[in-house]
């Protein structure tokens, strides 16, 4: 195989939403503090939906946008750091709800930048002849992990699920997934966790804030450049939802005043793993970003980890 390509997008919130004013009834804060912190406004929390409830209505989503069907997958790779159990992963789930036969399942946790691990991954699956059709999906249920007595962490976190349809170009066809750049800061692992067995997210924002806002750039450029994508002709840029602030410090330093820049965490809040697909499908869906225009997708977050790739918008 040549490479690979996203095909479709699909995408589910769950339907409550929890506005930064709802917030405020039980913590000290305002919707003033909130937006001025963090730049969100509202996010949306799951009721009784799992992590594989939600990755298989986005999977469903975007399998039927692209016109195939179960029986056309051989492969499902799930991003997420919450899911509650071991096992069976959300990939098996995902494909028994589906009804997808015998294909390829596996969960990826790099947490808030696990979409586009899974996606390079699937990526060189698909390139080395594991696989011709795959679902990427990005899907988390963090409301289950926050701590709602705490005001720095319960105002950011909402849950949700993105996914993409990829699959393989022809040999005569330009991929649509450019190499992945991808890598971790394991001393400064700790900065983010969802640790022991009834755990709580937990953060240095100070320590993240400024790796992000520094560090990140060059290394976003660097996706771009393996792409063979100068910056300046990105038609959108979608990182990780985690901060305006820090999304914002990226965007400064790549210096991409033509692109679309996602900031969909205005309204859903950082969903982590799920965040890039989710941000992208509504891009798609509003039809935003011309289809074939190159999207540069940037995650990064607990582990600390991070991985960017430049896509082509189907």
């Amino acid at each position: 195989m040549s490479g690979s390509r996203i095909i479709s997008l699909g995408h589910y919130q769950p339907s409550r939403v929890v506005t930064n004013d709802d917030i405020a009834q039980f913590v000290e804060t305002s919707d003033e503090w909130i937006r001025d912190r963090v730049g969100i406004a509202s996010r949306r929390i799951a009721g009784d939906e799992t992590v594989a409830d939600m990755a298989a209505a986005a999977a469903d989503k975007a399998l039927a946008n692209a016109g195939l069907t179960a029986a056309d997958i051989d492969l499902v790779v799930v991003a997420t750091c919450t899911s509650v159990d071991r096992s069976p992963n959300v990939a098996c789930r995902v494909a028994a709800k589906l009804g997808i036969n015998a294909p390829g399942a596996f969960d990826l946790n790099t947490a808030c930048s696990g979409f586009a691990y899974a996606l390079g991954t699937v990526d060189h699956a698909i390139r080395a002849g594991a696989s011709r059709n795959a679902i990427v999906i990005g899907a988390e249920k963090l409301s289950e992990f926050t701590d709602w007595t705490d005001r720095s962490t319960c105002i950011i976190f909402g849950d949700g699920a993105g996914a993409a349809v990829v699959t393989a170009t022809a040999e005569d066809e330009a991929p649509g997934i450019g190499p992945v750049v991808w890598g971790s800061v394991p001393e400064r692992g700790d900065a983010v966790r969802i640790e022991g067995w009834r755990p709580y997210v937990a953060q240095e924002g100070q320590t993240v804030f400024r790796w992000a806002t520094t560090a990140l750039a060059p290394l976003a450029r660097q996706a771009c450049e393996r792409a063979g994508v100068d910056p300046s002709e990105l038609a959108a840029f979608v990182p990780h939802q985690a901060n305006t602030r820090i999304i914002d410090g990226i965007v400064k330093r790549l210096n991409i005043p033509q692109a679309i820049v996602a900031k969909d965490l205005v309204e859903s809040g950082n969903t982590s793993a799920a965040s890039i697909p989710l941000a992208l499908s509504k891009l798609v869906e509003r039809r935003e970003v011309p289809s074939g225009a190159p999207v540069l997708l940037f995650g990064f977050g607990g582990g600390l980890t991070y991985a960017g790739q430049v896509v082509r918008c189907p």
